[in-house]
């Protein structure tokens, strides 16, 4: 009896030389760990701590924004939730999209839309101005 040796196939892609994937992954893990953090504190704040839901209103927003330290903490949970969102569905274009092209335009979409999020996420958080109205009589604007 003769025995055979299984023919292992050559794989389809060269393995390549840079970590990226390494970091992508490791991003997930310390990003997706630091946003149950930031927030489940963001919801217990807004909606546990005051008022409740009841509270969150435009005075309130006006008023947690006038202070850097919730815009900071906002900011972070934007960019963070964008960028973890983004890479998931590019780990899921990677795996399902089957065509070169098909893979390079969907990825384009979801980096443009991505982009466009947190700069107008970005804008929004950091321009925002309560006392647009200068009639307001918001305390913030006193």
């Amino acid at each position: 009896m003769a025995t055979s040796t299984p023919v292992i196939q050559a794989p389809r892609n060269l393995a390549s030389k840079s970590n990226f994937e390494l970091y992508s992954w490791l991003f997930m893990r310390l990003s997706g760990v630091l946003l149950v953090f930031l927030v489940l504190a963001h919801l217990f704040v807004n909606l546990m701590l005051g008022d409740g839901i009841d509270g969150v209103d435009f005075a309130f927003v006006a008023g947690k924004w006038s202070s850097p330290f919730w815009q900071t903490w906002d900011l972070l949970m934007l960019w963070l939730a964008q960028l973890h969102g983004t890479n998931g569905l590019r780990t899921i274009i990677n795996d399902y999209a089957e065509r070169d092209g098909t893979r390079f335009w969907l990825k384009s979409l979801l980096y443009l839309a991505s982009i466009v999020v947190i700069v107008l996420g970005t804008l929004v958080i950091f321009t925002f101005d309560p006392c647009i109205d200068p009639d307001s009589t918001l305390s913030v604007c006193q």
